[in-house]
């Protein structure tokens, strides 16, 4: 039975992590800043924020992981606009702290680095979908942190051949996601359903275009890349097929026992946005045997259900502080 320790595990993926991993038979830990949601049956859970040095160091000798899923993250590129430092700070530091501390205490465990899509930034229609081996230029500080991140990981193997494996996660969402484009339109449309807003459902850019992956089948890669990747590499690991944010309404809108309308906010809108995001995933295919099996009309039924509930259970959530310090990346 492995030993696995998840940073970031009261955020998003990490709660779907924690609990394929506690199914695969594991003994987890998982470490957040904020209270985790269902991590599974058998995991355990401390706070500790990644940049604790003394607790971390605490936590991994005592605990002494096989595995470590390094998802803590400042996720939202619109939030490191705002505040770079604190997302450099996060991101960057406590990606060090925790190789530091893995060199300090002597273990050797397989450390599995969340890195992100936003290292590429713009990419020519041409280059489409991106390999691993393209230029990385990102488009803001988020990016520019993960590019850090994902560099750093490969240092610490070159140089103290500590095991790490970078996953670039391309567009990922799923039931219980909040703050993606996926999350705020189902969301929308369950308010519009409850009559909660008028019918009309207000969105950004409609030819945003993006490489979808449900987060169930995000968790399946991020185990298969302990077991079949190389240390030391990286792979981009995201969906196969391409969606344009209308054909993301057009599955919402067969789905919701309402009709609206769709009209564009300029609010919405956002200059840092790539046109399309794509990634090849042919190597991490390879490697894992890895496919997507979830499909998109499926992944939107399962949040607009998921919405359904928590609209019915109590107030809605704030879609910028769903425990943004330990998210992994859905851009």
């Amino acid at each position: 039975m492995f030993k696995v320790m998840i940073t970031g595990a009261a955020g998003f993926v990490g709660g779907f992590l924690a609990q394929h991993c506690c199914e695969a038979g594991c003994s987890v830990l998982g470490l957040g800043v904020s209270e985790p949601g269902d991590l599974g049956q058998t995991a355990a859970f401390e706070h500790c924020d990644i940049r604790d040095t003394a607790k971390l160091s605490r936590l991994i000798s005592t605990f002494r992981p096989d595995r470590i899923f390094h998802l803590a993250a400042q996720s939202y590129p619109t939030v490191s606009l705002i505040q770079p430092r604190e997302t450099i700070d996060i991101n960057v530091l406590g990606t060090v702290n925790l190789f530091e501390i893995l060199r300090s205490v002597e273990t050797m465990p397989t450390v599995v680095v969340a890195c992100s899509s936003a290292e590429y930034g713009p990419v020519a229609s041409q280059d489409l979908p991106v390999r691993e081996d393209h230029l990385l230029r990102p488009l803001h500080p988020y990016g520019v942190s993960k590019v850090a991140q994902d560099l750093l990981a490969s240092q610490y193997f070159v140089n103290y051949a500590i095991p790490s494996i970078r996953i670039r996660i391309f567009n990922t969402t799923g039931p219980g996601k909040i703050g993606d484009v996926c999350s705020d339109l189902t969301q929308r449309a369950i308010e519009i359903e409850r009559g909660i807003r008028p019918p009309s459902l207000p969105v950004g850019s409609l030819a945003s275009r993006r490489a979808i992956a449900d987060v169930r089948d995000l968790v399946r890669a991020l185990w298969l890349s302990t077991e079949r990747c190389e240390a030391g590499e990286v792979y981009n690991v995201g969906g196969e097929r391409i969606y344009s944010v209308q054909q993301i309404i057009d599955a919402i809108r067969s789905q919701v026992g309402v009709a609206f309308s769709v009209e564009q906010d300029q609010a919405l809108m956002r200059s840092c946005d790539e046109p399309t995001i794509a990634g090849n995933i042919s190597k991490f295919r390879r490697c894992s045997g890895w496919t997507p099996e979830i499909d998109l009309a499926t992944t939107v039924r399962d949040m607009l259900d998921w919405w359904r509930n928590r609209l019915a259970s109590g107030p809605t959530p704030d879609r910028q502080t769903q425990d943004a310090s330990c998210q992994t990346s859905s851009a």
